[in-house]
């Protein structure tokens, strides 16, 4: 495959992106919305010094990471919300799958820049590079008019 054919992957937020959140200036609480695409087998290419040592799944070492994260993410005020197994679409590209679907909750944008940027976090991110083929973050805000059903 050539380089101008090789799909796109996501696994960190770009400089732009990074800049586009915090100008939303998004208030209160946000959720967000993961879309993870393991590897057949983590690649610890980058991070040798956090492989297993022996081979493991992408699954596996993304374990691992939720391992290290959740006591962090707890400290700065976070959860996880819910995790589901993914697959193919109901509506969307036949093509794309997503092997799971994850929503993060934080009590707001600085409490979730605080978590990211902690030097203990980051000493276990790897685990998610080695894990993560590709993957989609959406930051959501709760809408001040949310869509409810009326009490009949």
């Amino acid at each position: 495959m050539t380089a101008a054919a090789m799909p796109t992957v996501y696994l960190e937020p770009s400089q732009s992106s990074g800049r586009a959140f915090v100008m939303r200036q998004m208030s209160g609480n946000i959720v967000m919305l993961n879309l993870l695409r393991f590897r057949a087998m983590a690649d610890y290419a980058a991070t040798p010094q956090l492989a297993p040592p022996t081979p493991i799944s992408g699954a596996a070492a993304f374990e691992r990471y939720i391992q290290h994260t959740l006591p962090l993410l707890h400290e700065t005020g976070g959860d996880i919300q819910f995790v589901g197994a993914g697959g193919a679409w109901l509506i969307g590209p036949p093509d794309e799958h997503w092997d799971m679907a994850m929503l993060v909750r934080q009590q707001s944008a600085e409490s979730f820049l605080a978590f990211a940027s902690q030097q203990s976090y980051l000493a276990g991110l790897g685990h998610r590079t080695a894990a993560v083929e590709d993957s989609r973050l959406l930051p959501l805000s709760e809408m001040a008019h949310t869509l409810r059903k009326s009490k009949p």
